[in-house]
């Protein structure tokens, strides 16, 4: 389900007329356009199973390993749901993503998911260490505004079950945090460079894009005029989408099997005689 030229004109429609805000920090500037992580998948050839007149999106990967569903009517505080299914070689994950997850941090998880692992990387909180996040005793890193953390969490038992998991939350009323924004739940048998993906995301202290009416997840967003254009904002978008189309085909070329070739008859040398 490759985008077409309809998806990509109406992706323009919608971000040509909005002038673009420099919205941050990243994890309260909303949820952004949803095409940031369905555009992406579909350049890598993920295919739409679900009903194309729901507002339900169902996306699956070409080898049906892995399954996206965004679900913007869902009655739970979920509306991403990214789940792999097991093979005979590694273990089957899940991940969820709370309404007002900024779509671009959520798309550079998705990215790393179909792109070739990096041969080396940061861990989690070293990252967040890095982007002047503060590391408490207990797994856990806080966001310089105290409005977001990232937390390593067991889920009890003898078998050392554990997963990720990120919130926002309003300022704290007498207490450490406040009410929440929105949440992540990422499995922590999920392959350790997605969460990576995520958090390096999330930590970045570049803002993100927003027009000046886009809903943003709290009040205390700062937002100042951008110095993208509109026009900019849309032909990064269509560049993202030409990078992902070219490491999808030499993905497929890499897994293609090599064709074999005979031996070749040295000169001189007899040939068998058939049979008869």
């Amino acid at each position: 389900m490759p985008v077409n030229k309809q998806q990509l004109d109406a992706f323009a429609d919608t971000h040509l007329w909005q002038i673009p805000f420099d919205t941050s920090p990243r994890h309260l500037a909303g949820p952004g356009d949803a095409r940031h992580v369905t555009h992406s998948l579909a350049a890598a050839r993920w295919t739409r199973t679900s009903d194309p007149l729901s507002s339900e999106i169902v996306l699956r990967s070409p080898n049906l390993r892995h399954r996206l569903q965004f679900d913007p009517q869902s009655r739970t505080s979920a509306w991403w749901r990214l789940r792999a299914e097991p093979t005979d070689t590694e273990r089957g994950w899940y991940a969820e993503f709370g309404e007002l997850v900024p779509a671009e941090i959520l798309g550079s998880l998705t990215d790393a998911l179909i792109a070739p692992p990096p041969t080396q990387q940061l861990g989690p909180f070293d990252a967040l260490k890095d982007a002047g996040w503060t590391i408490d005793a207990e797994k856990a890193a806080i966001s310089p505004d105290g409005m977001c953390d990232v937390r390593q969490r067991h889920d009890g038992g003898g078998h050392h079950v554990w997963h990720w998991q990120v919130e926002a939350r309003e300022p704290g009323y007498g207490t450490s945090m406040g009410p929440r924004i929105w949440h992540a739940w990422i499995d922590g048998h999920a392959p350790a460079h997605l969460m990576n993906a995520f958090v390096a995301a999330l930590a970045s202290q570049a803002p993100l894009q927003r027009g000046l009416f886009d809903r943003t997840a709290h009040h205390s967003a700062v937002q100042k005029p951008s110095p993208l254009t509109p026009e900019q904002v849309v032909e990064a978008h269509t560049a993202r989408l030409d990078t992902i189309r070219a490491q999808a085909r030499a993905a497929r070329r890499q897994q293609q099997p090599k064709p074999t070739t005979a031996t070749p008859v040295k000169a001189g040398t007899p040939r068998p005689t058939a049979r008869r």
